[in-house]
């Protein structure tokens, strides 16, 4: 039997040359895919936002020129952690011209983009208003409505975040003057032999940020120490807060965290070997906190002994309170906390706390997702 043979397919060449649309028909909301990973988040966004409409409100005058919209300028700065876009200017590059950026800030194809100095200005009114915080407790309250909270175990933990301020910017807080620099943009600094601590020297670029290094060996660089409270259950972020760095700043931040959580019901703390000292240990346990700390047997004895860790709840604890390094490793390598661009504790605080609960939309998303 013989074969018939395949007839040979011709394609006639495209044409490569492009006429300018004079309009277009197609909104912004239809080139998004309906499974796109930014739906679900916007959703949940909207949601927050309508519920902050009176606080927005109260920020704003009555009359005068309209400003950006409360509502999108957030949007637009939660594009900004969750794209890890390094500065204003490049977001608003970003919106120009990227129709998903378009879309979930709510411009249309023909809105005019905004100076990125009148971006900038218009976010400071909501650094004043603590929105950040408001924000970050509307989504923690939609993980609550989806029982992705325990309220029963935690953990806590303090990261690093290096500060908008040069070594060479660390002088002495007091002294004679100095000699006029070789080069006044990048002046040459000899530190051999110098001691420079807080007490003595301050930085002229951020006075707030201070030299710490959490191991020793390491930098020492300036710094900001950032602080997160955990539930254990699904590794949500339950509170934040960002302080100066210091050798006891992790504890003091973990007792401001726990605090409001340990009235009238019994918790665990997990946390690693730097909370285990006697007195922080002994506070815990007077608040009826249960304190899960891994056992620090290095150099002194540990404060947690067998009453703690022959519970089969403290392994679990030990466990889980790895998963704190998933938030923080997330914050660095996505949500631009690594090293900030802002300049004084409240303004690194206010972004901390807001790129805090970016990270827990998209693990809220995600639960959603697996749960069904």
């Amino acid at each position: 039997m013989g074969v018939t043979p395949c007839k040979e397919v011709h394609a006639m060449r495209g044409d490569d040359q492009q006429q300018a649309a004079m309009y277009s028909y197609i909104a912004p909301e239809a080139r998004v895919p309906q499974d796109h990973p930014l739906r679900a988040i916007r959703t949940m966004v909207d949601q927050v936002l309508a519920e902050l409409s009176p606080q927005f409100d109260r920020l704003y005058a009555r009359t005068g020129r309209p400003s950006i919209a409360p509502e999108r300028l957030l949007r637009a700065l939660l594009l900004q952690v969750l794209y890890t876009v390094r500065s204003e200017r490049l977001l608003m590059e970003q919106l120009d011209y990227n129709l998903l950026f378009r879309w979930f800030v709510g411009l249309n194809m023909d809105d005019p983009i905004w100076d990125p100095t009148v971006f900038t200005k218009n976010r400071e009114r909501l650094l004043a208003g603590e929105i950040a915080q408001a924000f970050f407790d509307r989504v923690l309250a939609q993980a609550q409505q989806r029982a992705f909270l325990s309220d029963e175990h935690f953990t806590v933990d303090g990261t690093l975040i290096e500060a908008w301020a040069g070594q060479k910017s660390f002088k002495p807080k007091a002294g004679p003057p100095a000699a006029p620099p070789d080069d006044p943009g990048n002046p040459t600094v000899d530190f051999r032999g110098a001691r420079r601590t807080n007490a003595t020297h301050t930085s002229t670029t951020d006075p707030e940020a201070r030299l710490y290094k959490k191991a020793p060996g390491q930098e020492a660089k300036l710094c900001y120490l950032g602080h997160v409270l955990m539930d254990n259950r699904h590794g949500l972020a339950v509170a934040t807060r960002v302080s100066q760095a210091s050798g006891t700043a992790e504890r003091e931040a973990a007792e401001a965290m726990v605090r409001p959580r340990a009235r009238g019901r019994r918790l665990t703390l997990g946390g690693d070997k730097a909370f285990d000292t006697r007195e922080f240990v002994d506070r815990l346990r007077a608040r009826g906190v249960t304190p899960h700390v891994a056992q620090h047997t290095t150099h002194h004895t540990s404060a947690i002994d067998g009453r703690t860790t022959r519970h089969g709840g403290y392994a679990v604890s030990q466990q889980k309170r790895k998963r704190i390094e998933e938030i923080f490793g997330w914050l660095k390598t996505v949500g631009l906390m690594r090293k900030t661009r802002h300049r004084g504790r409240r303004r690194v605080g206010w972004m901390f706390t807001f790129a805090t609960a970016v990270y827990n939309l998209v693990r809220i998303r995600n639960l959603a997702e697996a749960t069904g």
